[in-house]
């Protein structure tokens, strides 16, 4: 499909030049003379167009790209937080154990005491 593409841009191509020399000599423009040079702007605007899409294509896919680069590094540092959380958290459970055992002893203390002539 793209060498259809581009004979027909070749046949306009040639076509707009052909009414070009037309008007360099002063020649009177038929209406097809005058359709032939508006669909030789418009091709024209077309092609930049599409070269600007391109541009903008490849520059969405650089952003995706880092994008990508970045959610990635928010799963790595969700992964460290989780890891980090699990320890904080083990170590309060220890604690909170350690803490228990304490109030027991102290629990055992008083009641020594209170049991002692």
């Amino acid at each position: 499909m793209a060498d259809a593409s581009s004979v027909a841009y070749d046949a306009l191509k040639m076509a707009v030049e052909h009414v070009l020399g037309k008007i360099r000599e002063g020649k009177k423009l038929s209406t097809e003379d005058v359709l032939i040079l508006y669909l030789g702007t418009i091709v024209s605007d077309l092609k930049e167009i599409r070269t600007d899409i391109a541009r903008l294509d490849s520059r969405i896919d650089e952003t995706n790209k880092r994008i990508d680069e970045v959610n990635k590094r928010i799963d790595q540092t969700n992964q460290r937080i989780d890891e980090i959380a699990k320890t904080l958290s083990a170590r309060i459970d220890a604690v909170q154990a350690t803490l228990l055992e304490i109030q027991k002893l102290l629990l055992e203390l008083v009641k020594t005491r209170q049991s002692a002539p």
